[in-house]
């Protein structure tokens, strides 16, 4: 699905660190690759790090809503961990996080 909108945009594949989503010959979604870094326990935390030594940030800062982004913010991984509720609260994430944003024109306009 992202790969698409990837190439549209002119992001470089290898550039997309994302769960490929499968599908059977019906259209129905039966699950995601296994093989990919990110569908594993700890595996956005693998991701960030790979993106920081590849690219050689000083800085990382991971934005995202569940437990499995937050574990991204590790030494090595992200130095910030950004949680977004805007689509739905999990108190437990949010209580963790660095900073807490629900609106997606507030976290712009801080970043900006």
């Amino acid at each position: 699905m992202i790969k698409p909108v990837a190439l549209e945009l002119g992001v470089p594949l290898e550039n997309i660190f994302a769960n490929q989503l499968l599908f059977g010959t019906s259209g129905e979604y039966v699950g995601f690759d296994p093989t990919e870094p990110t569908s594993q326990s700890g595996g956005k935390a693998v991701a960030v790090q790979h993106i920081r030594q590849k690219c050689r940030y000083k800085s990382v800062v991971m934005i995202g809503d569940g437990a499995t982004d937050l574990e991204a913010r590790q030494p090595g991984g992200a130095d910030l961990f950004i949680y977004y509720g805007g689509v739905q609260m999990r108190e437990a994430v949010a209580r963790k996080a660095d900073w807490v944003v629900s609106d997606f024109h507030e976290l712009m306009a801080y970043l900006a």
